[in-house]
């Protein structure tokens, strides 16, 4: 029963960062048409600024209580990049989708040398921080009280998304750009403005992730690939451009990967690779994607 639950809550922990990462590279092709591959490289960027900001807050006396707010402002702060890659992705948006594969794979590399060059070589931890807040028992189950509230967090930011896009004048807009970008831009919409919009809000989603993730888990330089594996994943299985489809996607791929880890670790990615598989050969759409005609 132990195990059952350390695979339950693990497993959704992950689904709940993941699902950040995974909504952002949803949000962006549904809108802007582009494969972001370098959406890892923000996860990276949000988890090492979240060490570097939680160990000011260390030097400046702050309480641990107040460790959270701060990796998310980290999080937010360094979103601050995304206009500016936008900027330099408007060069390929009318161009083959394999130029806009080379930009962000050649973005992702570009942005590991900045991570060595800032922050070194060495992977960056925050030590037990994820235990300042302390532990939750049910019974027989205890588990960190941060997690809980990553989790939290999480679903809250899901439900944000879906009422922005669904309940406000913006959200229809970027609904109806997705949709026609002439259609809209003939109607009045600034498309420029809407694409720098999403592709901002798409950043932020990841670098909120990483920053939330690594009281966790180090910083490394390979977490940016790693994400994108994982991302990809989620994507191909509930669906490229669907939300529904990131939450599904999430949910399987972390739960997968915490079952893995616990009872055969050596399964962990052939695991995710399986489900994957099955899901191309069965809906090549994926599981809420909708089919090309």
């Amino acid at each position: 029963m132990t195990s059952f639950f350390d695979v339950l809550l693990g497993g959704i922990f992950h689904a709940s960062v993941l699902f950040l990462v995974a909504a952002g590279l949803q949000l962006v092709f549904g809108v802007q048409k582009i494969v972001n591959l370098a959406c890892g490289s923000f996860y990276a960027l949000g988890a090492y600024f979240g060490v570097s900001a939680v160990g000011w807050a260390v030097k400046a006396g702050m309480p641990p209580s107040l460790f959270l707010p701060v990796l998310l402002l980290a999080g937010v702060a360094m979103a601050a990049i995304g206009p500016f890659i936008e900027l330099l992705l408007r060069t390929v948006y009318k161009r083959d989708e394999s130029f806009q594969l080379l930009l962000t794979f050649s973005l992702l590399l570009i942005f590991q040398d900045v991570l060595r060059f800032f922050w070194g070589a060495n992977p960056q931890q925050m030590g037990n921080l994820s235990m300042a807040y302390g532990k939750l028992t049910l019974g027989s189950v205890s588990f960190p009280t941060y997690n809980v509230l990553v989790i939290l967090a999480s679903i809250a930011i899901a439900a944000g998304i879906g009422w922005f896009l669904q309940r406000t004048r913006y959200g229809r807009i970027l609904r109806a750009t997705a949709e026609n970008r002439d259609m809209s831009a003939a109607l009045g919409v600034d498309v420029r403005w809407v694409y720098s919009t999403v592709f901002t809000l798409g950043t932020l989603l990841g670098t909120v992730g990483g920053a939330l993730v690594v009281p966790t888990a180090a910083a490394s330089l390979d977490m940016s690939v790693e994400l994108v594996v994982e991302a990809f994943a989620v994507v191909v299985i509930g669906g490229l451009g669907s939300m529904r489809g990131a939450l599904a996607g999430a949910l399987i791929v972390g739960l997968m990967r915490a079952a893995a880890i616990t009872f055969y670790a050596e399964l962990e990615m052939l695991s995710i690779y399986l489900v994957v598989i099955l899901v191309l050969l069965l809906r090549p759409a994926g599981l809420f994607g909708k089919p090309q005609e």
